[in-house]
């Protein structure tokens, strides 16, 4: 196969990873008739088919498939060049996108990525809050955070801590609602939780922890329990890390009922080498750690 050029590579990868030629596109910023040309002209230089059209979208024939580990490395390279030549090497600057669930992106990631950017002024961050797992595969973001170690695919991950969860409510709610001394009352009381069919992870099936009550409200987004939960709405299993940014709810039966869960920082195996992405990486870690410990200290 003849050695393919990298401006004709970074379109075949944006349209790998999206799918589409007008989102790669826009990516790009090219119009999606010369993304289709370009890929027509490396499909004719390298002599293969790399993409069927289907209703879905443009997904990789074999040949394609077997372009990709050969496209992100030759894009690994070029980007630890560019660093090494504008002397940034050890210098934590450029754009960084950070995938998160929207617990961990609304409660914690806010303030540790603002800290991290007022040490590093050159530096900007982009933070994807989404309740699925993301596809680093796609460059859906540099690297994500996560409930789960991964399982598969060419992904390292570390562990960044863990944080804690109880049974919560508003003042409001308790004193309006029937007594609450054990679990067992919970078959009286108004619960909040995840759509069943929408849990991701199973490490957030945490409704399940407590034999698995019927629940009133439900959602995809912890964030839309937990606000739901400070209306006066019912009980929420929540994240302790949230509970300063919420005065007026509190903990229940803590002596009966308590989780522990963990966050892992998961990045894109080629990315290793790449200097600013491992420095935001050991910056955010430590900062979680202190975030997490800082924020569950005060409830």
């Amino acid at each position: 196969m003849p050695e393919p050029k990298w401006d004709d590579l970074r379109v075949f990868l944006a349209v790998a990873r999206s799918e589409s030629l007008s989102r790669a596109g826009k990516t790009l910023r090219l119009d999606p008739a010369t993304v289709g040309r370009r890929v027509a002209r490396l499909e004719e230089a390298l002599e293969a088919v790399l993409f069927m059209k289907s209703p879905q979208g443009y997904a990789l024939t074999q040949a394609g498939a077997r372009l990709i580990a050969r496209a992100e490395a030759i894009e690994t390279a070029i980007l630890n060049a560019q660093e090494d030549a504008s002397g940034g090497a050890e210098a934590l600057t450029g754009q960084i996108r950070l995938g998160a669930p929207d617990g961990s992106a609304n409660y914690l990631l806010p303030q540790v990525c603002s800290a991290i950017c007022a040490d590093h002024p050159g530096l900007e961050v982009q933070i994807v809050a989404l309740p699925r797992v993301f596809n680093l595969s796609k460059r859906e973001a540099d690297m994500a955070i996560t409930v789960s170690p991964p399982t598969a695919g060419r992904l390292t991950s570390q562990k960044l801590t863990d944080y804690h969860l109880h049974l919560m409510a508003s003042e409001d709610y308790l004193k309006n609602a029937p007594p609450l001394r054990t679990l067992k009352d919970l078959k009286d009381h108004t619960i909040i939780g995840y759509i069943s069919d929408l849990i991701f992870d199973a490490e957030l099936d945490y409704l399940s922890e407590i034999g698995g009550p019927s629940t009133k409200f439900t959602s995809n987004s912890v964030s839309v329990q937990f606000n739901w939960a400070r209306s006066g709405a019912g009980l929420v299993i929540g994240h302790d890390f949230a509970l300063p940014s919420a005065p007026e709810m509190r903990r229940v039966l803590t002596h009966e009922f308590s989780l522990k869960r963990s966050f892992y920082l998961v990045r894109h195996a080629d990315d290793r080498n790449i200097s600013r992405l491992r420095l935001f990486a050991e910056e955010l870690g430590a900062r979680v750690r202190q975030e997490v410990a800082r924020l569950e200290g005060q409830t």
